[in-house]
């Protein structure tokens, strides 16, 4: 155990460590966090366009018209819709604000140079034509929602770097000292503000004369497609999830860091199964946000609700049942810190087996069971990740009774994984506490 220990402190943990502090990473994680609310109340509108209840359909019909779930859509849409549009804004604020230059200005030029990268043409059908032409003058909603993520990453980033680049220069304008501050920071941003419009106008120019005619169509095929497909695969996602572990393994926050790079494809697949859910089409897709945050990490990342009731019932050790009463009311909202730290699971080398594999196996049986339509999908709802087990399993699926008995079915296969692991480390403490009470006995 020694050994195990001496190579994660070694050579594992200063590399998690220095990928955990990188700084695009965190402004990728931060930004995009910044959707989460809207996100979240638009979640709200769309529980209520399909609550199964007798007589609810007939009641909104009353109160709101017969065309009720599109009204209730409004919010839904304005949310959802504008996405991609907030974490341009999003994650060049946080990136500046890491470099300590204005946050505010980086964030309102990204969100220019995003708007400016984005063509505005929409598609539209003739009356009596069966043919699809695109029109001008009307921006596109689907590419300032989750269609337009990576665009919105790439140019948030490039435009910040460029930004602090030049002011770290002093390539600016100054105000004479009596100018307010406002107005002073303003014209600090007008070169950097400039350089960067101009360079994205040249960008567009070029990309209209090849075949991708827009840079979200080029981000499309030559980066979206690829990861998409590997965040959508199983392979990927067991990839993903093993990364995420081990890294939490080694006490660094591996959500954070693992969501990180794969929110965007995650958050793209969940819009895309809430348009078809909307419309009452089949769901597209498995691996969304909250296939992980619902149906795999049902206590936590390491899915520990499961440890932490094996703790209070079967538990010898006195400390590891105080630990399991102690951890029992955050774990039943997922939140297992106490019990990372606490047991602890880091760098623990007996329990981070169980660790690493219990979310593989949960992440495996979940896939088998919503691929071959047994459990119901995610339906793009962004339950929030504290929403308890069973509740948040019917809610994430739209009302299907299939999402809750499928984290059931998790926590029977975590508990099987845990157990005989968790039998031999409370052993283990049972034994240390006998030996520190003979201890105190014969000094008395």
């Amino acid at each position: 155990m020694s050994t195990f220990n001496r190579v994660m402190e070694e050579k594992i943990m200063p590399v998690a460590g220095k990928v955990a502090g990188q700084r695009h990473l965190r402004a990728l994680r931060d930004g995009i966090i910044l959707t989460m609310p809207l996100i979240i109340i638009g979640s709200v509108f769309l529980i209520l366009t399909s609550l199964p209840i007798p007589g609810y359909a007939d009641f909104m019909a009353g109160l709101f018209g017969e065309n009720w779930v599109e009204k209730l859509g409004y919010p839904v849409n304005a949310s959802f819709d504008i996405m991609a549009l907030v974490a341009a804004f999003g994650i060049a604020y946080r990136l500046a604000e890491s470099y300590e230059v204005d946050a505010l200005s980086s964030g309102a030029i990204a969100l220019a140079a995003f708007l400016l990268a984005t063509p505005y043409q929409i598609p539209f059908i003739p009356d009596g034509s069966a043919t699809e032409i695109m029109v001008g003058g009307g921006i596109p909603i689907s590419l300032l929602g989750s269609k337009g993520l990576f665009v919105a990453m790439i140019i948030a980033m490039l435009s910040t770097e460029v930004y602090r680049f030049i002011i770290q220069r002093n390539i600016v304008i100054k105000m004479p000292d009596g100018v307010p501050p406002a107005v002073s920071k303003s014209f600090v941003a007008l070169i950097p503000g400039f350089i960067i419009i101009t360079l994205v106008w040249l960008a567009r120019l070029f990309i209209e004369i090849t075949p991708f005619k827009s840079l979200h169509n080029v981000v499309g095929d030559l980066l979206g497609t690829p990861l998409s497909i590997l965040g959508g695969s199983l392979g990927g996602s067991l990839i993903a999830e093993f990364v995420q572990m081990l890294l939490w393994s080694c006490g660094i926050h591996g959500a954070s860091i693992i969501g990180g790079v794969m929110s965007p494809i995650w958050y793209g697949a969940m819009d895309a199964n809430r348009l078809a859910f909307q419309a009452g089409e089949a769901l597209p897709s498995i691996f969304t946000t909250q296939f992980f945050q619902i149906w795999i990490n049902v206590g936590g990342s390491g899915a520990t609700l499961a440890l932490v009731l094996t703790m209070l019932v079967r538990s010898r050790s006195k400390q590891m049942k105080q630990l399991g009463r102690l951890g029992i009311g955050p774990a039943i909202f997922n939140i297992n810190e106490p019990i990372i730290f606490g047991m602890p699971l880091v760098m623990n080398p007996l329990l981070i087996v169980p660790f690493i594999i219990a979310p593989l196996l949960t992440i495996t049986a979940t896939y088998i069971g919503m691929s071959t339509g047994m459990v119901a999908k995610p339906a793009g709802i962004a339950v929030p990740w504290t929403m308890p087990p069973l509740i948040s399993g019917y809610l994430a699926t739209g009302g299907k009774i299939s999402g809750s008995v499928m984290q059931l079915i998790n926590l029977l296969i975590t508990f099987i994984i845990y157990y005989p692991f968790y039998r031999i480390w409370d052993l283990q403490k049972w034994r240390e506490e006998r030996a520190a009470e003979q201890n105190v006995t014969e000094e008395t």
